[in-house]
């Protein structure tokens, strides 16, 4: 477990060197959910509204989120992907695919499938909302 998060923060530093696996999973979030707000992240993830707001301000300085009045509450600022996120979000995944792939690719069927079921038996674990990323 330890090398799996050694490997997060590092594929974090390599999409940007400002942001933390942290970011990476707000990042992410703000993609699925366009229009969320900073407290809904700071729910989700069970996190302190401080960490999201430091975090939230990383990804504006790095050009990947934008915030923009609630059309239905002007007094609220909702979160949005920038085309700058989009990229380093899509180029992330390409190169964790093609990481995977190299990684998993002398092993056998049944290995994959025994690994897939134990990775869904995981994250069934992990559905309730209690998954735990603190970070700074």
């Amino acid at each position: 477990m330890t090398a799996f998060a050694r490997r997060a923060r590092s594929a974090a530093a390599r999409m940007h060197p400002e942001l933390s696996p942290v970011s990476f999973t707000l990042l992410s979030h703000v993609e699925e959910h366009a229009g969320c707000r900073a407290a809904d992240l700071a729910a989700h993830y069970a996190l302190d509204k401080s960490t999201v707001s430091r975090q939230v301000a990383a990804l504006e300085r790095a050009g990947m989120v934008r915030r923009r009045p609630d059309p239905a509450d002007q007094r609220v600022q909702v979160l949005g992907l920038t085309p700058v996120g989009a990229t380093a979000l899509a180029q992330t995944a390409t190169s964790r695919t093609t990481m995977f792939r190299e990684r998993l690719s002398d092993w056998s069927g049944e290995d994959l499938d025994r690994f897939a079921g134990y990775l869904r038996r995981y994250n069934q674990h992990g559905a309730s909302g209690s998954d735990d990323v603190r970070g700074g």
